[in-house]
């Protein structure tokens, strides 16, 4: 049998996830030939900018703990694409991801043909990875999916899916030149998940956490048009209370339906708080129709079961390394001030590596209160900027001497490392590493080996 290395060079020579092919239909094509695997099991659908994987993670380890057998599509990945498809809380084995991916190639290749003979493009990467998953789900089989969009959501393959509940997470500017150069005008991209219905033909039940003034306005404007049941946060679901707690946070929510008090939630975050309680009001939809509360201790089990790997993640102490995978100016700002609220360094020393695509000085000008020191450098992927380029954009927020160009990763740890000792204070200093998902994935497998 192929081996995974084999099946993701298949995979990665496919048309990449950053470049979308705007249709549904070649994705359906798949599925249906397949025996419908996307109507397998009901679907929990989650769009959004911000938060969607934590979200996901959350909602999966509410149902987990509700004795569920739930499925998880998530994106990207950090060390291994398997991660991207979870059973049981846990990444699909090697095994099993290349067993059904040779089962379904021949299918694959079928509309691959179908397409050229159209003049379109074959199944892109994520197009193709959609299909495995719903594929996976199907020979579990899995009582219910959890599946984060990848990019928008009208046009996203995994909108070829019928939400029984529809996620939003919080959304902000990304991805400008594919969804729009607004909130408004990405929240209706992404509104399109709640243009399909589920099987029955009943309309979805939605969820919609924190948003900006226009990007709520937009799904609003799109929910109540469709005559959708909705619940949005700050008026039928929201945090009554969050303390600080031994890694972590105790948190209370409210629901239309219930009081969740002192739920231990072992992330950190004032953000990651209200991805938990977007991620019980949407469990409360799904299992309740919102219309009972769910139990207690076992959405305290559930939520104390979470992990967000490469989110707010500490890897290593004396210096404290956090690893966050913040890539735009609203995840930047998250981070600023999650670090303020949970983690009071003495000294902050930020390790930065960002794609070119990105709005860089947003993001720079969210952390630049929150670092005391950069250590610009660059990720492996070939869209990351070069150091010397981060550089001089670094300056027009730091002074010189609080800059510092480092040629890869792994010598960037190093020197943040060697800052943090030379502070006086190594067990008080804190060294934070973000700017993209392919940054902290680098940065994690170097940590493992400890740099």
């Amino acid at each position: 049998m192929s081996d995974l290395r084999e099946v993701y060079a298949e995979l990665l020579a496919r048309q990449p996830e950053n470049q979308v092919e705007v249709r549904l239909d070649a994705t359906r094509r798949a599925a249906e030939l397949l025996g419908n695997v996307h109507t397998a099991a009901p679907v929990i659908h989650i769009a959004g900018t911000n938060g969607k994987s934590s979200t996901a993670r959350m909602i999966d380890s509410l149902l987990t703990a509700h004795d569920l057998r739930v499925g998880r599509f998530t994106s990207p990945h950090l060390a291994s694409v398997t991660e991207r498809i979870s059973v049981d809380s846990e990444p699909v084995s090697e095994q099993d991801f290349v067993r059904i991916y040779r089962e379904i190639e021949p299918y694959l290749q079928m509309v691959d043909a179908e397409l050229a003979r159209e003049g379109r493009a074959r199944l892109t990467f994520f197009e193709a990875l959609t299909v495995l998953a719903f594929a996976v789900f199907a020979d579990a089989p899995v009582d219910v999916v959890v599946l984060e969009a990848g990019l928008g959501g009208e046009w996203d393959a995994t909108n070829v899916a019928d939400g029984q509940v529809c996620v939003f997470t919080p959304i902000s500017v990304d991805h400008a030149a594919l969804l729009g150069d607004s909130p408004a005008q990405i929240a209706r991209t992404k509104a399109g998940i709640l243009d399909r219905h589920t099987a029955e033909g009943s309309a979805p039940l939605v969820a919609v956490g924190e948003q900006p003034e226009e990007a709520l306005a937009a799904l609003a404007e799109r929910i109540e048009s469709a005559g959708l049941t909705a619940v949005y946060a700050g008026t039928g679901f929201g945090l009554l209370a969050r303390e600080r707690a031994v890694d972590g946070q105790l948190i209370s929510v409210q629901t239309a339906a219930g009081r969740y008090e002192d739920l231990l939630l072992p992330v950190h975050g004032l953000h990651q708080a209200g991805n938990a309680a977007l991620a019980i009001a949407a469990v409360e939809l799904f299992l309740t129709g919102g219309e009972r509360a769910l139990d207690r201790e076992l959405v305290g089990d559930g939520l104390a079961a979470v992990t967000t790997p490469g989110r707010l993640e500490v890897v290593r102490r004396a210096p404290t390394v956090v690893l966050d995978a913040a890539h735009n100016p609203s995840g930047a700002a998250g981070l600023a001030a999650a670090l303020g609220d949970a983690f009071h360094f003495s000294t902050t020393i930020g390790v930065l590596a960002v794609f070119r695509d990105k709005d860089v000085h947003g993001l720079l000008g969210s952390l630049v209160e929150a670092f005391d020191r950069v250590i610009v450098t660059r990720s492996l992927s070939p869209r990351a900027l070069q150091p010397a380029e981060l550089e001089e954009l670094a300056l027009q927020w730091w002074d010189d001497e609080n800059v510092i160009a480092e040629p890869d990763m792994e010598a960037a740890l190093v020197r943040a490392v060697h800052e943090a000792q030379a502070t006086g204070d190594e067990a008080g200093a804190g060294i934070v590493v973000t700017g993209s998902v392919s940054t902290v994935a680098e940065a994690r497998a170097l940590l493992k080996g400890e740099v």
